[in-house]
């Protein structure tokens, strides 16, 4: 099965906005999108679609599949254990940033936080497909729903009105990006299998997008910057 995996970055020029795509082959998007059946949600089931959307048919709840032995040989070469945290909890990032997306769209008080939004939840339903696929490839269970922490944002942020909803939207947004950044350059340094390596990349590519989309709301202090 081919993997397809893209980016878009967004940057603002003057008042307008410019993209750039990463990746390869975006042609295939409706196809996959349709393929996959994705749904969209509203502001009041975020909680609840992240555990229902994008449902892997055979995975693991919550985390614990990235534990389950050491270094196994792929065809396309050592797959660690290392390499199977990161597409477990890319796939559950996935799992909370798409409804937390889409809500935003609908609930944030600001136009911009509403664009970045939805931008974010785009790329993530992108960047599951791909997950799900390289996943399959290699034999890695995924988890079907969010971990434990990424469930109390979800309800921290559908409690959340206006200004208030938006600040804690893009922190805790920006906070769970940085911490994925961090795994995924650690991961492209020592993974020694080139089916994990352009995935990696890929979702990097991804991640310092959503960060830099995340910081042009200026909601982001400089304390959160880590």
């Amino acid at each position: 099965m081919d993997s397809v995996l893209w980016a878009t970055e967004t940057t603002r020029d003057g008042g307008g906005i410019v993209k750039s795509s990463y990746g390869m082959d975006e042609t295939r998007r409706p196809r996959l999108l349709q393929r996959r059946g994705f749904l969209l949600v509203g502001a009041g089931g975020a909680v609840a679609a992240a555990v229902g959307v994008v449902m892997n048919p055979v995975g693991l709840p919550a985390s614990g599949a990235a534990n389950l032995g050491g270094t196994v040989n792929t065809k396309w070469g050592p797959l660690s254990s290392q390499d199977r945290t990161v597409l477990v909890k890319v796939r559950q990032a996935n799992l909370w940033e798409m409804p937390a997306g889409q809500q935003a769209q609908q609930r944030a008080s600001s136009p911009r936080v509403r664009e970045v939004a939805g931008i974010i939840s785009s790329q993530h339903i992108q960047l599951d497909v791909a997950t799900r696929d390289v996943a399959e490839e290699l034999g890695v269970l995924l988890p079907v729903e969010p971990n434990g922490a990424q469930k109390s944002y979800l309800r921290e942020m559908s409690a959340k009105y206006g200004a208030d909803y938006d600040k804690t939207f893009v922190l805790r947004l920006r906070a769970a990006h940085g911490q994925v950044f961090q795994l995924l350059a650690k991961a492209r340094a020592q993974t020694e299998n080139t089916k994990m390596r352009p995935f990696i990349e890929a979702g990097m590519k991804f991640v310092n997008t959503h960060i830099s989309l995340l910081e042009s709301t200026g909601l982001v202090p400089r304390r959160a910057l880590h």
